[in-house]
């Protein structure tokens, strides 16, 4: 198979192979980078993705496989994060003139941001039965996990399933190449999936600091197989996914219900649909081992797999299919990635600016979401374009509407 990576040899530890040609790297990420490649519990060789960035804990576009060991902090606190998106019948012709009221419709729907309603159970008063549904199969794996670490059961588990978030996280009507309408969001675990993530990311460095001499970087601590931890966390991420995954599909149903509110017209949904993480850790082998792979900010890209790369609020996104590449670990990109950090963004852009990237789409245009505005973020046909040996593209996606966290 062709292949489009740079690959950097790193003294004392596997190589990189990074998908980043004609795309900026920081420093301070190949310097996390070059750091998880020296742990002696990593397998065969590091990948990057061409959004790759500087990350709490880890590199964001990082590919970690690890042998018979988990890094909590390479996972992160977002477990599970990750997208989805579903085909309806509808076309752009479907669609009112005046988009103002479905994006409203949808913010009505969707608990999101800071708002009270994300964190009140009260928000879902009106129709409780999809929660409840879908907390009746988080539930027993749940209490099971709060037996052993009781301080679980004092998170915003329940009141924060079906809600969107913060930051990055969005919810979209878009228009693929053929003039159809697609519902797409993004979000995970939400915030008992941060106080999973916080809770063993703090005991693996404890662990560290009598286990693990000459760590090159403390987040880097790590739980091997055996050890006090190990099973207790990979029962817990394994928990935080299915609640990732699942708090995506309630959110996407009262999505569709809040546009069939709106919109006059009988239509079907899930013509096709992708539900996939972005922030997770699998069991699977590669290159004669079983391991764990850690993507941070990457999708599994298998033979034939979708998945869903977006781009920022005023860019293309797109549904792929995987190549199955050996070297990336079967994975592509999450999405465009960060060029500037968010107090950068904040003080480089005006409104005016942002308004102007933001032109046709009906989203918020104020102050709050300049960090989030497409220069922000890398070019994402540049990041398509470095990726080509990982995923051919399926659809392209453009947003008409967008709701911000």
């Amino acid at each position: 198979m062709e292949t489009n990576y740079v690959h950097e040899d790193v003294p004392g530890g596997v190589p990189l192979k990074m998908w980043t040609r004609g795309l900026p790297v920081e420093e301070q990420a190949k310097r996390q980078l070059t750091n998880a490649a020296r742990l002696p519990i990593v397998h065969h060789h590091i990948a990057a993705m061409p959004d790759v960035h500087f990350g709490i804990g880890a590199t964001v576009g990082s590919v970690i496989p690890t042998l018979r060991a988990i890094i909590p902090a390479a996972v992160g606190v977002d477990i599970g994060c990750g997208m989805m998106a579903c085909k309806t019948t509808l076309t752009a012709e479907d669609l009112p003139d005046n988009l103002a009221p479905l994006r409203a419709a949808i913010e009505r729907a969707v608990p999101h941001g800071r708002q009270p309603g994300s964190r009140d159970p009260g928000a879902w008063s009106k129709a409780p039965g999809a929660v409840n549904t879908a907390w009746a199969e988080l539930e027993p794996g749940f209490t099971e996990l709060c037996r052993d670490y009781p301080k679980l059961a004092k998170t915003n588990h329940i009141q924060h399933l079906g809600t969107l978030g913060t930051g990055n996280h969005f919810i979209e009507v878009c228009l693929d190449e053929a003039g159809f309408v697609w519902f797409m969001l993004h979000s995970g675990s939400r915030g008992v999936g941060n106080a999973i993530g916080t809770m063993f990311i703090e005991l693996a460095k404890q662990d560290a600091l009598r286990h693990q001499a000459n760590l090159p970087d403390v987040d880097l601590a790590y739980f091997e197989e055996g050890s006090r931890y190990f099973g207790d966390y990979v029962r817990a991420v394994g928990w935080a996914q299915r609640f990732a995954a699942i708090n995506r599909e309630v959110m996407m149903k009262r999505v569709i219900e809040a546009a069939k509110a709106v919109i006059h017209k009988n239509f079907q949904s899930h013509i096709e649909a992708v539900n996939c993480h972005h922030n997770y850790v699998s069991r699977e082998h590669h290159f004669g081992e079983d391991v764990h792979v850690t993507r941070k900010g990457a999708v599994s890209a298998k033979t034939g797999q979708l998945g869903i790369i977006p781009g920022s609020m005023g860019a293309r996104s797109y549904i792929v299919r995987g190549k199955g590449n050996p070297d990336s670990f079967e994975s592509c990109s999450h999405g465009a990635g960060r060029v500037m950090s968010r107090g950068e963004a904040k003080r480089r852009f005006t409104l005016a600016d942002h308004r102007a990237a933001t032109e046709g789409v009906e989203c918020r245009k104020d102050k709050d979401v300049i960090d989030e505005t497409p220069a922000a973020y890398k070019d994402i046909e540049a990041v398509m374009a470095a990726q080509a040996d990982l995923v051919d593209v399926v659809h392209t996606l453009k947003q008409v509407v967008c709701v911000k966290g």
